[in-house]
C-alpha cells in the first residue's frame, strides 16, 4: 500500500482560543480538523481541572505543505502573545489523498 506524505499540525491551547484558531483555518480554506478537550500540566500550571473556560483543547489538522507555512505564521503572529498555546508539526503518511 502506498502512503502519501503530508503534515499533521497539532495545536494545544486554552479553550478560549479555539474559535479564533478555527477561524484562521477557515480563512485559509481548511475545513477539516479534529478537536479534543484535554488537560495537563505546563508552564501555567495544571489546566482542565476547574471551570469550563480553564480547559485546554487539542486541534489536529492534516494538511499539505502548500498551506502549512501561512497557517502557522498567522497563528504565531496573532495568538502567541495572548493565549497559552503550543504548536507543532509532524510528518505523516496517508492513504486517501482525496481527503486532503
Amino acid at each position: 500500500m502506498k502512503f502519501y506524505n503530508v503534515k499533521l499540525l497539532t495545536i494545544t491551547c486554552e479553550i478560549l482560543a479555539r474559535k479564533k484558531i478555527i477561524g484562521i483555518l477557515d480563512g485559509h480554506g481548511i475545513t477539516g480538523y479534529t478537536t479534543y478537550e484535554v488537560d495537563g500540566n505546563g508552564a501555567r500550571g495544571i489546566r482542565g481541572q476547574g471551570l469550563k473556560n480553564e480547559k485546554n483543547v487539542k486541534i489536529e489538522v492534516i494538511m499539505r505543505d502548500e498551506k502549512l507555512q501561512d497557517v502557522v505564521e498567522e497563528i504565531s503572529r496573532t495568538m502567541f502573545a495572548n493565549f497559552a498555546l503550543v504548536l507543532y508539526v509532524s510528518d505523516i503518511g496517508i492513504v486517501r489523498t482525496e481527503k486532503f
